[in-house]
């Protein structure tokens, strides 16, 4: 964040009375509200730190970490005496007189918005660090940041900057946060989306290497062909001989190569009939193996669709969650099933029809069930573990109902209801009773 920016929110912030409230909302994130209805978020990321204002900002989870302690302790309903940038360098200072105390206390909240030492320190009146976002130890810096321990001032460096003409604070920081998450929405978006088109991409590559089914059936009746003309005119074939000219059933001559480990005529005869029997099943094979594969790619391309017109970080990340570095080995998972987690709730659909048979064999009696109205679709099973779904997680299930079946706009109505009440008919096929139904709107830009 630019030295002028910062300068004019000391100013504002000088001239408020109260901090009221504190509490850090993410892992790098601290909200301050002053004077009961000004609330301000200073997030602290490392390398890239700035302070916005946000109508709301929800809560990750509650922190009880020493410096969320003493954050509380000094700072909520403490009285502001002044607010400043420290001389040559971007360095927020407020001072404070804390009335948390038996007897008044001061104490300073230091932000310092320094890229790759971004911190934020919570100091007394003789600059003893009381405690930090990040402790730094001696042996990596010069300046020791730990409890208990003075801390040094940095050195002054000269800042040099335009001046930055903002004729209202909160809109500015507004737009600001909206357009950093715009930035960062657009970043999230092309790296997940390059993801899965790197996935579609060498599903693709397999699948125009498969065997055409159609060659290879007409491959095996040919080999069939063979065979019974050679049983049909076995008495005039001799042993050993490496191919054969006969009379098809036309009155065509036809040239009929005799495999290599064939003795008699009729060991020919069996080992053709055996190579198009192989033909027959490599055929089948394929075709199984072509509808999986176009099923996943199908599902890839409406995945980077719903990715695309995600409205957040969040949503995107409810499509695609990050991997952690380092994963526990897991059990083996099924390549044609999908998961999602919303609210801590496991979600999963059905990729194609393998993987809709296969959800609704292992759904239990107490999960949900989701799927279009009158309509085919792929099947979402909510896992409730017997509690109570909120309604956000039916919506959002009934939402990847709709984006993974169809790719028009539109409204659509989702029927859902426990699995106990679907009677599986054959395959992925049911009838099912005691449903409910939710309406469901999909825009395309």
């Amino acid at each position: 964040m630019k030295r002028e920016i910062l300068v004019h929110i000391a100013h504002k912030l000088a001239c408020f009375k109260k901090i009221n409230a504190i509490e850090r909302v993410d892992d790098m994130i601290v909200k301050i509200t002053f004077d009961r209805n000004e609330t301000f978020y200073f997030d602290m990321q490392r390398g890239d730190p700035f302070i916005f204002k946000k109508e709301s900002y929800k809560r990750i989870k509650n922190y009880h970490a020493p410096f969320d302690v003493v954050l509380r302790k000094y700072f909520t309903n403490a009285k502001i005496e002044k607010a400043v940038v420290q001389q040559g360098n971007n360095i927020l200072q407020i001072f404070v007189n804390s009335s948390s105390q038996y007897k008044a206390q001061k104490a300073l909240l230091q932000f310092e918005l320094t890229g790759r030492n971004t911190n934020i320190l919570i100091l007394d009146e003789k600059n003893i660090i009381l405690e930090a976002l990040r402790h730094i130890d001696i042996a990596t810096s010069f300046r020791e940041v730990r409890v208990g321990v003075k801390l040094l001032d940095l050195p002054p460096k000269e800042l040099v900057g335009k001046a930055v003409k903002i004729d209202s604070l909160d809109e500015f920081l507004y737009h600001e946060y909206a357009k950093r998450e715009k930035y960062r929405l657009d970043n999230v978006k092309k790296q997940k989306i390059n993801t899965l088109l790197k996935k579609e991409k060498k599903l693709t590559k397999i699948l125009t290497s498969l065997e055409n089914e159609e060659a290879l059936k007409a491959e095996a009746a040919a080999l069939e062909y063979d065979a019974n003309l050679i049983l049909g005119n076995i008495h005039t074939i001799k042993n050993y001989q490496k191919e054969v000219r006969l009379k098809d059933y036309e009155g065509c001559e036809r040239l009929i190569m005799i495999p290599t480990r064939a003795q008699t005529p009729a060991q020919a005869a069996n080992l053709l009939f055996a190579q198009a029997k192989k033909k027959k099943q490599k055929a089948k094979n394929a075709y199984i193996e072509r509808d999986n594969l176009q099923g996943k790619i199908d599902f890839y391309h409406k995945l980077i669709t719903s990715i695309d017109e995600a409205g957040s970080v969040d949503e995107v990340n409810l499509y695609l969650p990050k991997q952690p570095k380092k994963q526990k080995k897991r059990a083996k998972t099924d390549s044609n099933i999908e998961s999602f987690f919303i609210e801590g709730i496991k979600i999963s659909l059905g990729k194609n029809e393998k993987g809709n048979i296969s959800l609704l064999k292992e759904a239990k009696m107490g999960d949900i069930w989701l799927h279009l109205k009158d309509m085919p679709s792929t099947h979402v099973i909510i896992r409730t573990d017997k509690k109570n779904v909120p309604e956000s997680v039916l919506m959002f299930a009934a939402k990847l109902c709709v984006q993974f079946s169809t790719a028009e706009a539109g409204s659509y109505l989702v029927d859902y209801t426990y699995r106990r009440h679907v009677k599986v008919r054959q395959g992925a096929n049911v009838n099912y009773v005691d449903y409910k139904t939710v309406k469901i709107d999909i825009k395309k830009d």
